[in-house]
Formats: structure tokens, sequence, C-alpha cells
């Protein structure tokens, strides 16, 4: 007699997501948030018009978490067709700064498809980077790992 698979059956798979709207953008952002990373992972090609940053990204989509912990992943952000970056708290100088990612927002110009996807970051710290179009990727790199903490971040209200 067979059964109907169960939820627990399957296998968990790494994200793989594109954001080219807005809605799509708070899908990313959502999943993003609470990401950690050393500043010395963030990279801009401004030949390619490419920026990427390698996160530390807490699973909030991971259903099992009572089960067997919180869990993190490495995750690499990309975003496409930038022709500028900003930023505002962030020392350069200081290769040992860890950042945390809290939002991932974008803000069109007046003539679209260009704007800005801004980058909030804990501390009062922002990336800005000037895009032709909104075109941003979230892929999980490895396997999840057990939170170094062991617990899901929280923030105070």
């Amino acid at each position: 007699m067979s059964q109907d698979a169960r939820f627990e059956d399957g296998a968990e798979r790494p994200l793989n997501l594109g954001a080219l709207d807005e809605s799509d953008l708070t899908v990313i952002s959502a999943l993003a948030q609470d990401a950690v990373f050393p500043a010395t992972e963030m990279l801009w090609r401004p030949t390619e018009r490419r920026f990427a940053l390698l996160l530390n990204r807490f699973r909030w989509e991971d259903e099992g978490r009572a089960r067997h912990g919180a869990e993190r992943v490495q995750s690499v952000l990309v975003v496409e067709g930038v022709t500028a970056v900003a930023s505002q708290g962030i020392d350069p100088k200081d290769r040992d700064t860890i950042l945390s990612l809290l939002a991932v927002t974008f803000v069109p110009d007046a003539e679209p498809p260009g704007g800005h996807v801004l980058m909030t970051l804990a501390g009062d710290g922002a990336i800005r980077l000037k895009v032709e179009a909104l075109d941003l990727r979230l892929r999980d790199v490895t396997k999840p790992y057990r939170a170094p903490s062991g617990q899901a971040p929280e923030h105070d209200e």
C-alpha cells in the first residue's frame, strides 16, 4: 500500500530566487533579513556592472527549526546593472567589521526602469546601488549549518 508524500519526506532545497520587481524583492528581503557578513565580502565589478555580497543568511523559511535548531546558510546576493555604489556607516579600512542586513528595498527613478537598490544595515549603515533596472538574485551556495547562537535573531519592537 502506498502513502502520500509528506513535507518531512522531501529533501530541503537551496534557495535560488530572482527579483525583477518590487513584490519579488519583498520576498528576497524577508529571506535575507538578519544575514550577517564581513565587510570584506562585498564585491563591486564596475566593468561587469555587478555587485555581490556573500551572506551568512538565517533560514527563516526552515519549518524544521523546532526539530533541529536554528540554522544559517551561506548565500550570494547579486545585483546586476549597477552603475554606482555608495555607502554610509561602513569603514572600508576596518576589515574585521561584521555587518547585519536588515532590509533590501528599491527606490525607482522618475523615469523607469532605473532606480536605487537600498540595503539597510543594523547600526545606521546602508549600501546604495544605482541600477539600470531591478535585477537581483539570492542563491544559497552551501549546506545549512547550525547557527552559532543556536537561536533565531530577535528585534526590539
